[in-house]
């Protein structure tokens, strides 16, 4: 690695507000703790919370200005911290850095948790690795929680964006029986070139409960839901009894209680066996990455302006390094 500089190029907000908020700067490179590593960053991802986070919300308490965006983002170790293990110098990451305290990963530097880094899996390069940090970690969980047995009838709705794409791999893989619920017929095209799934139609333009009942006569096993809406209640009005619905906490509107089905909200959790577990299904998957558009680092106000125009299948990136 070359010598790490003191000031860095970053992707910030002095103010919460609109994507024009977001202007590029030079920052001091941050300081790490013993337990933290730092990464060169190669590639971060550009996703619905950092758009969240750059409009005013915030999981808790308030940040501090200049703020780096970035949930999530891959690159090189240039600095490990003195009491973590199981990294070096020069291994290639991938890295969770939710509300991360000293900035996200639209910067050419982030200082991230160790427990919230994870070594790139063989099968994905670090261009794809840098968009999956939160959205592999939060797909692949809801997967786990759903615990889809062999065959059984599953819906994945918000097939389609940056967590959806990776979802209906995930479970797939796992042996389920995906109906997946896309946005668009491109949306559409997506999730069914990504796997053979046995049946994808567009949210949007399709009587989802109507496709259901043809899908699974006697009920669904289970939902898993990364966005909200109508079309969601048809799915969720079909789980038969002992079924589950799982979703991310941020889902709006979150799916409404019903009888004889089990409803289950969770957040993405980083941690050293989070992301060996990732990495063995990212590989068992045969995982594919599908990257919608790809920005500069100085062009991040672009990337936020296409997030903020909606529709975005799959995921956008930042290239940094």
């Amino acid at each position: 690695m070359p010598s790490i500089p003191k000031t860095m190029r970053a992707a910030a907000i002095d103010r919460f507000g609109g994507p024009e908020e977001v202007t590029i700067h030079t920052l001091p490179v941050p300081e790490i703790g013993t337990r933290e590593i730092l990464i060169a960053v190669h590639t971060a991802g550009v996703a619905s919370w950092d758009a969240a986070m750059r409009r005013g919300w915030w999981p808790e308490g308030k940040p501090e200005f200049p703020l780096v965006l970035g949930s999530d983002g891959s690159g090189t170790v240039a600095k490990v911290g003195s009491q973590v293990r199981g990294f070096k110098e020069h291994d290639e990451v991938y890295a969770y850095a939710f509300a991360n305290p000293k900035g996200g990963c639209h910067a050419e530097y982030a200082a991230v948790a160790a427990a919230s880094v994870g070594h790139r899996p063989r099968r994905l390069n670090l261009e794809e690795v840098g968009a999956i940090g939160t959205t592999g970690l939060t797909a692949w969980q809801g997967v786990e929680r759903l615990d889809p047995g062999k065959r059984d009838p599953v819906v994945v709705f918000g097939a389609s964006g940056g967590v959806g794409t990776l979802a209906v791999q995930f479970a797939k893989w796992r042996g389920a029986r995906i109906l997946a619920i896309a946005a668009g017929k491109d949306g559409v095209r997506l999730v069914t070139e990504l796997v053979g799934l046995d049946l994808a139609v567009d949210g949007k333009r399709q009587d989802v409960g109507a496709e259901i009942d043809e899908f699974a006569p006697e009920g669904l096993a289970g939902v898993l839901a990364f966005a909200g809406g109508e079309g969601l209640e048809a799915c969720v009005e079909r789980v038969r009894p002992g079924g589950r619905v799982v979703h991310p906490n941020g889902v709006e509107p979150a799916p409404k209680q019903r009888r004889g089905i089990e409803i289950i909200s969770y957040d993405a959790e980083p941690g050293p066996q989070q992301f060996a577990r990732l990495n063995e299904a990212v590989e068992g998957a045969r995982l594919k990455v599908p990257i919608s558009a790809s920005f500069p680092l100085e062009q991040a106000a672009e990337a936020h302006q296409r997030l903020a125009a909606g529709h975005v299948i799959g995921k956008i990136v930042l290239r940094v390094g």
